[in-house]
């Protein structure tokens, strides 16, 4: 079971296993990146930053590009169309403290699609090859490329885009396994990620449908990619990487979380956003999160109700103490 978790090299970045945070746009700030990290997370990725904001000097971009220390190694993710202003803010903010550069071309967001940015891309192999080979000249930090399936069943090119990825002196691909078409609808296709892993000989992350440690142990197995990139699974589950990581070198899954240590990650995570962002922000930022800590809980449907209606850090961290006050059990 153990000879599924590995260290990963992406270019000179060596990482402690091969489970990675995905880039979320709403999800992964640096303070939800710290706490997967904490859990074990082998990578983490930043949320997608606009190169033209950074060209622009847009300051909302200050914010999103904000690393810590103890996050490391992370991901800062680019996105954009343009060969140019791509390389050239990623030239310019290569002294940031980053590990890895990665180019977004699997965004399905419709304002990123018709702004020719994100999975649109995927239509414009001759781009991706301009925009690939110009970043990998313009940096010495290891560049990354995250892609879909395909744009749509009409257009399945992502063996073909992982080519190109090499051949540009990409040091690695990650792969969802669903068109832009689909969104996140549907099974992802795994075998397009294993048709990818046999065509290009560096290193291949898997991403899609991955939620626990069998199906990480599954896509491992049945795709041969060397990492598994989680995304929507890890929204209010920080420690589905501990969980993954275990059963990779166990074969067991480990007992469900307590009422308390819910309460207190959530707690935690809360005062770690109004650190970070002030109160203002932090408090509408943790509507979703506590939302996503406490689905299946019996209560979670009022608490939800009660957190958007809160405007204090107070009022939000008396609600959370209510609702998760002493009592046995634990909740799906």
């Amino acid at each position: 079971m153990a000879d599924a978790l590995k260290k990963l090299k992406i270019g000179s970045v060596v990482l402690d296993n091969n489970l990675i945070l995905a880039p979320m746009a709403g999800v992964t700030d640096l303070p939800f990146r710290l706490l997967c990290r904490e859990q074990g997370a082998g990578l983490v990725c930043m949320e997608m930053v606009s190169a033209k904001a950074i060209y622009y000097q847009n300051k909302n971009t200050e914010e999103l590009m904000a690393i810590h220390p103890g996050e490391h190694p992370v991901s800062l993710q680019l996105f954009g169309s343009d060969p140019d202003i791509i390389s050239e803010m990623a030239k310019k903010i290569e002294e940031r403290p980053f590990s890895i550069l990665d180019i977004n071309m699997g965004c399905p967001v419709p304002k990123v699609v018709n702004n020719k940015e994100g999975s649109a891309l995927m239509k414009d192999p001759a781009l991706v090859e301009q925009i690939i080979t110009k970043t990998v000249k313009a940096i010495k930090k290891p560049v990354t490329v995250k892609f879909r399936k395909g744009f749509d069943d009409g257009l399945v090119n992502a063996v073909e885009i992982a080519k190109i990825a090499e051949g540009c002196g990409a040091a690695a691909v990650s792969v969802h396994g669903r068109t832009r078409e689909q969104y996140y609808v549907g099974n992802a296709d795994w075998e397009i990620i294993a048709k990818v892993k046999e065509a290009v000989s560096i290193p291949v992350i898997g991403n899609g449908d991955v939620t626990d440690g069998p199906s990480a142990k599954a896509m491992l197995e049945q795709t041969g990619c060397d990492g598994v990139m989680i995304g929507r699974a890890v929204r209010g589950n920080p420690w589905i990487f501990k969980d993954v990581l275990h059963y990779l070198e166990t074969g067991e899954k480990l007992t469900k979380r307590s009422l308390e240590e819910v309460r207190d990650m959530i707690l935690r995570h809360a005062k770690m956003e109004l650190e970070v962002k002030g109160e203002y922000t932090a408090v509408r930022e943790m509507r979703k999160h506590v939302g996503w800590y406490t689905i299946g809980y019996p209560n979670s449907a009022s608490l939800r109700r009660k957190i958007n209606e809160m405007e204090s850090f107070e009022e939000l961290e008396a609600a959370v103490k209510m609702i998760f006050r002493p009592m046995a059990g634990n909740f799906d």
